[in-house]
């Protein structure tokens, strides 16, 4: 069988048989465009992501580059054979534009494979029903196939220097706000970083259910975070904890995170207030306290675990005595540290420890004859208080 052909407006001759298949595909691209964006958003849930809109108009610009490399890689050059997928009147790899840029590198590559796929089914079913050649077939598929294959290594290589240079910028970032947090010589030498005359607040964050993970207290922070000229986030990790600069305090996180903050100051006082964010994270999660504090409003608490010299001396002085009773020690220091825990309210202390309210009184009553300290005197209130805080978070504090 005679194939049929025909020049080109550049001389070259071209089948005829794919002027009309490409004609017939054309015609039917809002079918193709609706068949490749419904694989995508099935197959990938990167993709499924993307607004619909969005996507659409972005496989249409996929399909129409790749209907055209059909066109020129089936242009027949002074009778030497099908064009390869290096020749210069093809769309370049490095031209085309992945759809979902922001997806997983795997998830683009397939994308192109699902779109290149369904553009060579129906071009295949088309030149089938026209009887076309099978070696032209062959000769085209190969060709298209190719050229999709380069589109992929071009994909891997632009991903691979993205990522790897977005990675450098994160580091130096990061290397810059440690710095700064934890170096009181440190300076903004960068202006793109932070400005010498900015106010922050440097806070230090550790997620409520365990392990932090620095995007999601980044996500959780967003609202009220410093960002750098580039609109990054200026946050870091410092020993497992998520740490950085913020514009304002935070509001809201109170099942989410547990923020220690500092002071607002410039960046050569940064890091002389991050201590005092450190300081606070620490007493928070000590106490077991969830949301955002600063050491002034902690209090006492930040001095128990700031003083422990102080703590153990008031153990020794304040429930020693009740080491000689054994368990019945152990009893009346349960006693009085519910007393306390409760608001000194008798009847909901008892309650939380299953006695009547009667027997706990008596439990409160030898406490004070044990250890020589009066519950109705505001200072050994304290000291009582200073002593049991101390015996239940040192040891505790990281």
């Amino acid at each position: 069988m005679e194939k049929d052909s025909e020049l080109s407006q550049d001389g070259v001759e071209v089948s005829t048989t794919v002027h009309e298949v490409l004609a017939a595909l054309h015609a039917d691209l809002d079918q193709l465009v609706d068949l490749v964006s419904e694989r995508l958003r099935s197959r990938l849930p990167s993709y499924a992501a993307v607004p619909p809109g969005l996507l659409r108009v972005r496989v249409e610009k996929e399909l129409l580059n790749g209907l055209s490399a059909v066109r020129r890689l089936s242009e027949h050059r002074g009778g030497k054979g099908v064009a390869g997928p290096r020749d210069a009147s093809l769309p370049r790899p490095e031209d085309m534009r992945p759809v979902g840029h922001a997806a997983p590198v795997e998830d683009v590559i397939s994308a192109y494979r699902i779109g290149v796929d369904a553009v060579w089914s129906r071009f295949q079913a088309e030149m089938t029903q026209r009887r076309a050649p099978a070696e032209e077939l062959l000769s085209i598929g190969e060709s298209l196939w190719s050229w999709a294959g380069a589109i992929t290594v071009n994909v891997l290589r632009s991903r691979r220097a993205d990522t790897g240079g977005q990675h450098a910028a994160d580091r130096r970032r990061e290397a810059h706000v440690r710095s700064l947090l934890l170096d009181p010589a440190a300076r903004s030498d960068s202006g793109d970083v932070l400005d010498e005359t900015a106010i922050r607040l440097p806070f230090r964050a550790r997620s409520v259910s365990g392990g932090t993970v620095l995007a999601e207290a980044v996500e959780l922070l967003r609202p009220w975070l410093a960002v750098d000229a580039a609109g990054e986030p200026l946050v870091a990790v410092v020993d497992g904890d998520a740490a950085g600069l913020l514009v304002a305090r935070p509001c809201g996180l109170r099942r989410h995170l547990v923020v220690g903050l500092g002071a607002a100051v410039r960046p050569y006082r940064l890091a002389v207030e991050f201590t005092q964010a450190t300081q606070a994270l620490r007493t928070a999660v000590c106490f077991g306290l969830v949301g955002v504090f600063t050491r002034e409003e902690l209090g006492l608490r930040a001095a128990v675990v700031t003083a422990p010299a102080l703590g153990e001396q008031l153990v020794e002085q304040r429930l020693a005595p009740l080491h000689e009773r054994g368990e019945e020690g152990a009893q009346l220091e349960e006693a009085v540290a519910a007393y306390l825990q409760y608001g000194m309210r008798v009847e909901t202390a008892a309650r939380s420890l299953y006695v009547h309210p009667n027997t706990l009184r008596n439990r409160l009553r030898r406490f004070e004859e044990t250890t020589g300290t009066s519950l109705r005197d505001p200072a050994d209130l304290a000291e009582v208080w200073w002593a049991l805080a101390h015996r239940r978070v040192h040891g505790q504090v990281s």
